[in-house]
């Protein structure tokens, strides 16, 4: 993974630490958010530890630093404990591979540091975890040209360097074999081949010397092979007379660009038009290139005895042979320049392509980052909602125990413990009508605990509005009962106290009054063995139809009271 930050070098000037560029060390100091606390720094390096390794001094290191101390040193000592004590040295204090550990907990909270990027120009802020990932793909990071010019650019502009700045991206015109840059070949326009040719053979005899001038000069052949040089006579000689050996140069340079042309990746994808025209000329090209080596097999046995023959009607074969040759060779240059400005073409869609190749890695290295932080939101928010759940479900049993509280606090709050309790009904019509549609089941109300004393017997009221026994469907029965107390061991049994029992008017006039004393042989006034003894008391304690008397209020905004008296004096 590339990166535009450089290793950072050695605090400490030891001549035994590597250089500047030696090593890949802790992160610089400079991408955290907030000053990192000593314990988070390398005791070589003095940057952020890369991959902690603690020593059993305690001391910490970066594991490319201490790699590199323990390695090119021996038996060591710890530099922090050398500033700390120089004179003390032991056992712990010397750097070996035996006592290096790795520090998981502290590696764990550096990964965590919130830190930003360093180029010029990004606003990437993130975790150190994420933060080599970022510098691979970057777009502010300065990276080599990846075709070796030497120059340093921003990885958001390599493809614009590449197109239109780097030295090394050069493509020649087949036409004028002027170099220049892709972009401005693409807008390059030259005179045509044959208008070249002329002002080339023009332009040659202009400048081609005296005949029986001393000047050198290179067969025109040199290109491909040929190694003649000498005088304008005898190079005229050479060229008349080489024709097949200047072919078999041009066909053999042709044969390897061909196979180069068809070892390369010519059908490589690239946009723009020029790409489908190369595809389309290639066939032909390959056609052409065989048509001449058939060509070639079929006259080369010819050419020789030609070459021999060329005695009293010489010039007229030598001329006519020397036309057969310049066909040859013109289709042949025009095919090497074709090959030629197709390489380039190839040469150039393939710099697009490495390119193009680096941001598709880029995307997808992006992509992954995205995945991985969705997914691990998607697992942040099932594990919240497991925990929601839980609290709702904790939220349900505390208020079901709540609900229980404020019921015992109620129950609590109307207990009386001095054997006197005043019993509230209220909507009386409606519990009356619950009553009398029974259909014998014997509905009853039961009252509210009470005490005769702070430490006496438990007892309640029980009430049948429809009545019971031999009051039922006449009068309201009103009965006594014991219950199981927290105090039974320590009271006196069986129950002996006057029970009296009141129903009052709510007018203070007349209230009705019934009193009764316990059976001592009774089991209704026995200690109680379960929760409560059976009632005892008055089936025919109120006629239900002096309920509604208009004489009294006995019955109040559908409301009545019944007092209960123990009397414990007795």
């Amino acid at each position: 993974m590339e990166s535009s930050l450089k290793p950072a070098g050695n605090l400490h000037n030891d001549p035994s630490a590597p250089g500047e560029n030696e090593y890949p060390s802790g992160f610089p100091q400079s991408i955290c958010d907030d000053v990192p606390q000593q314990k988070y720094l390398c005791s070589n390096c003095n940057n952020v530890l890369n991959e902690a390794r603690q020593t059993l001094c305690g001391h910490r290191y970066c594991l490319a630093c201490v790699s590199w101390l323990v390695s090119n040193n021996n038996n060591l000592v710890c530099k922090m404990c050398k500033e700390e004590d120089p004179s003390s040295e032991s056992e712990t204090s010397i750097l070996t591979s035996d006592n290096l550990f790795s520090d998981a907990a502290i590696n764990k909270e550096i990964l965590e540091l919130k830190v930003h990027c360093a180029n010029q120009g990004c606003s990437w802020r993130s975790i150190l975890k994420d933060f080599e990932e970022h510098q691979g793909q970057c777009e502010y990071a300065l990276i080599p040209c990846n075709i070796g010019c030497g120059h340093m650019v921003l990885r958001k502009a390599l493809a614009c360097h590449l197109e239109k700045a780097c030295p090394n991206n050069m493509s020649v015109c087949p036409a004028c074999c002027h170099s220049m840059r892709p972009i401005e070949l693409q807008t390059h326009s030259c005179h045509s081949l044959g208008e070249e040719k002329a002002d080339k053979k023009q332009r040659k005899g202009k400048s081609n010397p005296l005949p029986g001038s001393k000047g050198k000069e290179y067969c025109v052949f040199s290109e491909v092979g040929c190694t003649f040089k000498g005088t304008t006579e005898k190079l005229r000689v050479h060229e008349n007379s080489s024709h097949v050996g200047h072919l078999q140069l041009l066909l053999r340079a042709a044969t390897t660009t061909s196979s180069d042309l068809q070892a390369s990746p010519l059908t490589a994808p690239a946009p723009g038009k020029e790409n489908r025209a190369m595809d389309e000329q290639l066939p032909h090209l390959r056609d052409t290139l065989s048509g001449l080596r058939l060509h070639w097999d079929m006259g080369l046995s010819k050419g020789e005895g030609e070459l021999e023959m060329e005695g009293g009607d010489g010039r007229n074969s030598s001329a006519a042979h020397s036309l057969r040759d310049d066909d040859q060779v013109t289709i042949l240059l025009d095919l090497g320049r074709q090959i030629d400005t197709l390489q380039q073409r190839v040469q150039i869609s393939e710099n697009i392509i490495s390119v193009l190749n680096r941001e598709v890695e880029k995307t997808q290295l992006s992509m992954k980052a995205v995945e991985r932080e969705n997914q691990s939101n998607q697992e942040m928010i099932y594990h919240l909602e497991i925990k929601v759940t839980e609290q709702e479900h904790r939220m349900a049993r505390k208020d079901l125990v709540i609900s229980s509280m404020k019921q015992s606090l109620s129950a609590h709050q109307e207990v009386s413990y001095d054997g006197t309790f005043i019993w509230r009904l209220s909507d009386l019509s409606t519990k009356m009508k619950e009553a009398v549609s029974s259909h014998g089941n014997r509905p009853n109300l039961y009252s509210p605990a009470f005490y005769t004393a702070r430490y006496g017997f438990k007892v309640c009221m029980r009430l049948y509005l429809n009545g019971d026994g031999v009051g039922k469907g006449t009068h309201i029965s009103l009965f006594f009962v014991i219950m199981k107390g927290e105090y039974d061991l320590l009271l006196s049994w069986p129950f002996k106290h006057k029970v009296t029992f009141f129903l009052l008017d709510q007018n203070h006039k007349e209230h009705v009054i019934d009193a009764f004393r316990p059976d001592l042989t009774s089991s209704s006034f026995q200690r109680p063995v379960s929760d409560m003894n059976v009632a005892s008391g008055c089936p025919l304690f109120f006629p239900l139809g002096k309920l509604h008397s208009p004489k009294h209020a006995y019955l109040k905004d559908d409301t009545i009271f019944i007092k209960c008296v123990v009397d414990t004096s007795s």
